[in-house]
């Protein structure tokens, strides 16, 4: 069976406000004149099921969906320009039908790289989903919106 999710995967109307401390310093270092930042030139989007790690950028506590032999990788994001201190993303972003079980998908984070590199920003889905063999994920334009809080 082929199961698509899509639309309303974040807490508090799709809103992702958790940067990073990797980010937070960056931003700070740049707008306070000590160290200028130089963002990546793409983004990315990757799924995880738990939180472990996000926060602190921890790579050794991730619990990224395997990409081995599951047909998993992150996928590029866009965003709109901020405009109240939001942005949303400005394309559908869809993963690969899953080969095999992904597990349960319960947060999401923006990230500097297609694989390894910083985790930008990070939040929980509403509503966990258990993606298996078939499935594909999917957030819809405009589903996903960053704050700054």
């Amino acid at each position: 069976m082929l199961s698509v999710f899509s639309d309303n995967i974040l807490k508090r109307r799709n809103n992702m406000s958790a940067a990073s401390d990797y980010l937070e310093d960056k931003v700070l270092d740049h707008v306070l004149g000590n160290t200028a930042y130089t963002p990546a030139s793409s983004r990315y989007l990757a799924l995880f099921t738990s939180d472990g790690g996000l926060e602190s950028n921890s790579s050794g506590s991730w619990t990224e969906i395997s990409s081995s032999g599951t047909a998993y990788a992150r996928e590029a994001i866009s965003f709109s320009a901020a405009s109240s201190g939001s942005a949303s993303n400005s394309a559908t972003v869809t993963f690969s039908a899953a080969t095999a079980n992904w597990g349960t998908i319960t947060h999401v984070a923006v990230m500097d790289a297609s694989s390894a590199g910083n985790v930008l920003f990070y939040g929980a889905v509403t509503t966990s989903k258990t993606i298996e063999s078939g499935d594909t994920f999917q957030v819809s334009s405009g589903n996903l919106t960053i704050s700054l809080a």
